[in-house]
């Protein structure tokens, strides 16, 4: 029996999962698939499996799985059914928000659970699924290591100038900070580039984390110095059904000018703007290009407009740009926004080649580019994966004297 490991990672809208089998002390990839469209009409279940894994893989199917919670027992009855016989021996999640407790991978134990549904009022979206990830996923594979790997550890080499906000410093010796997100995301990008373009990884880069949830981070020597979002994953670009960056003169004058409940409050700036607010209709890029409505139109180009802020404004922490990086969703697949928010930065060294955008190819940019353009596909659950492994040799020992 093949030992091999389960990850689990739970988006605002979406359930992506992967099995990867341990071979010779390191991990191949037996398939990936996921739910996505949550919380929303026309959800879809899919899997794809590696080539030579003699795995299944199904293309987008509608699925009944309208919640998080019931995608989860649909994605664990999956892996149950499909897996081949396999020994689930380690179970690694995607935890977006660690606070100031959590700066590494860790493997999870009931105290580790209690801090981080401390943490789930500052990510509303996203932490209570992660945690009931772990809940089920260790229900399922009692004997299995549950490994915590956290969105906010990779930005904890910020300064702390960009990482305060402008209050007495006892609301951030107390906690409130700027985190940054997609740390996971982050991890892999930086390594795929190291591999394909080591010096550019080493220099001045902004990673584009542009999917649903949308963000971008600042690098240096492979290290994040700024990430568009901070405190939670509300601020910075807007996204799919989130505002992103906004006066907090804003929340106050709803609270008390409009009377709004704090509920109400969190509501519209969570689920009821961004892409989708804005528009009116939809947070998918697909379905607002295809209606072009005036609606739809306000939104894609708000989207742009704020990614070009934030790139210059990063690229103003930095002392310049080396390369820009696109990945996610948005960034891996939409060609017209790639184009739309490079457009205008010939002042920087940064032109696209046009035919490489529609393509899609790894390098964007025009020969005589000096800024580089790339696109690499996010791969969190590879990330994920890695971190697990590195806990599997511990699995029998145990930090409590009680299972």
């Amino acid at each position: 029996m093949k030992n091999a490991m389960l990850t689990l990672n739970a988006g605002s809208s979406s359930l992506k999962f992967a099995l990867f089998d341990i071979q010779g002390g390191g991990i191949a990839e037996a398939f990936r698939g996921q739910v996505e469209g949550l919380h929303g009409e026309a959800a879809e279940f899919s899997v794809k499996a590696a080539p030579g894994s003699g795995m299944p893989s199904f293309a987008p199917r509608p699925t009944v799985s309208a919640s998080h919670v019931a995608a989860l027992h649909e994605v664990l009855d999956f892996v149950h059914q499909f897996g081949g016989g396999r020994k689930i021996v380690g179970v690694g999640h995607r935890i977006v928000h660690g606070g100031t407790q959590f700066t590494k991978p860790i493997r999870v134990y009931e105290d580790e659970l209690l801090e981080m549904r401390t943490l789930i009022p500052l990510a509303p979206l996203h932490q209570t699924h992660n945690i009931r990830c772990i809940l089920a996923a260790r229900k399922v594979f009692p004997e299995a290591a549950q490994v915590a790997c956290f969105d906010t550890a990779f930005h904890r080499t910020h300064n702390w100038e960009n990482d305060t906000f402008g209050l007495p410093p006892e609301y951030y010796d107390s906690g409130v900070r700027r985190y940054g997100f997609h740390g996971l995301s982050y991890e892999h990008l930086v390594d795929e580039l190291r591999g394909f373009a080591p010096d550019i990884a080493e220099g001045r880069v902004i990673m584009a984390h542009l999917g649903n949830g949308a963000s971008m981070c600042a690098m240096k020597d492979g290290r994040s110095i700024s990430s568009t979002m901070s405190f939670t994953p509300l601020d910075g670009l807007a996204m799919g059904t989130r505002c992103g960056q906004i006066d907090a003169g804003v929340v106050l004058h709803l609270l008390t000018d409009r009377r709004m409940s704090v509920d109400a409050v969190s509501q519209l700036l969570h689920r009821g703007s961004g892409l989708k607010g804005m528009s009116g209709f939809s947070h998918d890029v697909r379905d607002l290009e295809k209606a072009d409505t005036p609606g739809s139109r306000a939104a894609l180009t708000y989207f742009v407009h704020r990614a070009r802020y934030e790139i210059g404004a990063l690229t103003a922490l930095l002392g310049g740009l080396d390369a820009l990086v696109f990945s996610g969703g948005i960034g891996e697949h939409a060609a017209d926004l790639r184009e739309r928010i490079c457009a205008g930065f010939e002042w920087l060294g940064l032109s696209l080649d046009a035919e490489r955008n529609a393509r899609t190819d790894r390098l964007l940019s025009a020969d005589a580019s000096r800024v580089k353009v790339f696109v690499v596909a996010a791969n969190e659950e590879k990330t994920i994966a890695q971190h697990t492994l590195s806990f599997l040799p511990a699995l029998q020992e145990s930090r409590y004297s009680a299972p």
